[in-house]
């Protein structure tokens, strides 16, 4: 009996050392991320994208502290799809090109994701991709390649989405049905269906 309480005590004692050992590696983490790697993250991706020639900003979001984030995006622009709203006014659509974004955690561990392209008041944002999620010392020199290649790879299939594929969900068949565009409403957003979901 006392063997068998022993071995308890000794595994709760091994889960609470694992506890504050992720505890203190949060802590860990963070003083990473501000003592270098989120410049390193940042350095890293501008020179990618220069060498690739690709046109983005890259850019920090640090609005709160400890879940800041290293972004890589390609902008905004007239997405060329305009609504009418009378006779002789017309508004502009905009179109969201997408993003490649190293986020903070929590636990101090980074988030790498997609934010794929949108047009406002056209569709529904598909929902992001997660990469991969990283301890700090994981981030090494070949993932930012990695990162990016996939990154163009999933915009490029959205800008070029067709039926070709039909298992990828873009979001574009969220506003049609029986293969005609859905009306906007007047705040831009496409007009509600009468007709049920699959």
């Amino acid at each position: 009996m006392a063997d068998s309480s022993d071995t308890q005590r000794y595994n709760l004692k091994r889960r609470v050392n694992q506890y504050h050992e992720i505890l203190e590696n949060t802590l860990d983490y963070r003083k990473l991320w501000k003592e270098g790697l989120r410049e390193a993250i940042f350095q890293k991706l501008s020179s990618l994208t220069q060498q690739v020639g690709l046109k983005a900003s890259i850019t920090y979001r640090d609005q709160i502290d400890n879940l800041e984030a290293v972004v890589v995006s390609l902008g905004t622009v007239e997405s060329g799809i305009s609504q009418k709203l009378g006779d002789s006014i017309q508004r502009g659509l905009i179109k969201h090109n997408g993003d490649l974004i190293y986020q903070q955690l929590f636990n101090g561990k980074i988030l790498v994701l997609i934010n794929y392209p949108f047009i406002e008041g056209y569709e529904e944002p598909t929902p992001p991709k997660t990469i991969a999620i990283y301890r700090p010392d994981e981030l090494q020199e070949p993932y930012y390649q990695r990162h990016l290649e996939e990154f163009i790879q999933e915009v490029t299939l959205w800008e070029d989405y067709d039926d070709d594929e039909p298992h990828q969900r873009i979001g574009f068949q969220l506003n049609f049905g029986a293969g005609q565009p859905k009306p906007l409403s007047p705040t831009g957003a496409p007009a509600a269906s009468d007709e049920k979901g699959d």
